[in-house]
C-alpha cells in the first residue's frame, strides 16, 4: 500500500475503475452469448431482439476502449451475418 496522498487515491481510483470495466465486459460476452445461444437453438425472433442489445452493448465497449472498435465491428458484423441466416 503506498504512502503518498496520490498514489492512494490511485490506488483507490483503478481499483474502482478496473470493477467498471469488468462488469461492463462481462454483460457485454453475456449479451453476445445470448444470441448465439438463440441461434444454436433457431429461435430467430430471440436472435434479433438479444442481437440489438448485443451490438449495443459492443458499441458501448469499444467507445469506452474496452475492445478495439474494429473487434466490435468484426463481433457484430459475424453476429448480424448469423442471425440473418435464420
Amino acid at each position: 500500500m503506498p504512502n503518498i496522498k496520490s498514489a492512494i487515491k490511485r490506488v483507490k481510483t483503478t481499483e474502482a475503475r478496473n470493477a467498471q470495466n469488468t462488469a461492463a465486459k462481462s454483460s457485454m460476452r453475456t449479451a453476445v452469448k445470448k444470441v448465439e445461444a438463440a441461434i444454436t437453438v433457431n429461435d430467430a425472433a430471440t436472435a434479433k431482439e438479444s442481437f440489438v442489445s448485443a451490438a449495443s452493448k459492443l458499441d458501448k465497449a469499444a467507445s469506452k476502449g474496452l475492445i478495439h472498435k474494429n473487434a466490435a465491428a468484426r463481433k457484430k458484423s459475424r453476429l448480424a451475418k448469423k442471425a440473418n441466416a435464420l
